[in-house]
């Protein structure tokens, strides 16, 4: 689909974006993206030439529009670009929180938003991203023909997108940092680097494998592996999880 696009917000989940768009060979006809700090969107253009650095009108008037904002924000922004939106723009919210009406309502009673909740994984073109859209909404197909080149876009109920946020968009920083903790220690134990991430890699992937497509329970999984150097600490593990992350949820909930 070759339309105009503006993005509202410059940010990492532009970038990603946009890289996503790049590694499929996709260049829209235009792109405009607005942010308050030019040093973004600076950066931006040094890594994808072809945007333009717009004013708030320039990229609300793009016939595609991604609202790449954090939630406290997004109310105020909308007021301001209130009459610069045409009604025949898809508007895409990628924020929690702010449900299709909200913006709905202070677009004019707009009636193409959709919400979708990117993962960070889009950027290699492997996202697994929900996405809700407006009843009615007139363009749905061509829109999910494009967010196919994040990755895995799929429709869900509106009130499912905090939990997928918590539980798919958040998930690799849960692990990131342990799974590169894991890498360095095989290096101290005098694997190459190579020899040590592909060890980590490769059995993380078989691993998720075991746990979600051999059939076996979870305890039968664990039940695997009898040596368990981390064990004793599971227990303080699993709450910090809850008591984090339903915290943030809570936060996050319309």
């Amino acid at each position: 689909m070759k339309k105009s696009i503006g993005f509202i917000g410059g940010g990492r989940i532009t970038r990603i974006i946009l890289q996503a768009f790049q590694n499929k060979g996709f260049t829209p006809t235009r792109v405009v993206v607005n942010d308050s700090n030019q040093e973004i969107t600076a950066k931006l253009r040094h890594q994808f030439p072809y945007i333009v650095e717009g004013s708030l009108e320039e990229a609300a008037k793009q016939e595609i529009l991604f609202i790449a904002l954090h939630p406290p924000v997004i109310m105020d922004t909308l007021e301001k670009m209130n009459g610069f939106v045409s009604q025949d723009a898809m508007v895409i919210s990628l924020a929690p929180k702010i449900t299709i009406e909200k913006i709905s309502v202070k677009l004019n009673d707009h009636r193409d938003v959709a919400r979708l909740i990117p993962n960070a994984t889009s950027v290699i073109n492997e996202g697994y991203n929900p996405v809700t859209f407006s009843s009615g909404f007139r363009e749905k197909e061509e829109l999910l023909d494009l967010l196919k080149f994040l990755g895995d876009t799929f429709e869900t109920d509106e009130t499912k997108l905090e939990a997928y946020a918590i539980v798919s968009a958040m998930l690799p920083t849960y692990f990131w940092f342990q799974w590169e903790s894991c890498v360095k220690i095989g290096e101290q134990m005098g694997l190459t680097s190579e020899e040590s991430r592909q060890a980590v890699a490769k059995t993380l992937d078989k691993a998720v494998q075991t746990l979600f497509g051999s059939g076996m329970t979870c305890d039968q999984v664990i039940d695997l592996i009898p040596v368990k150097p981390i064990g004793e600490h599971e227990k303080q593990i699993r709450e910090i999880y809850t008591t984090k992350l339903m915290g943030l949820f809570e936060k996050i909930k319309p």
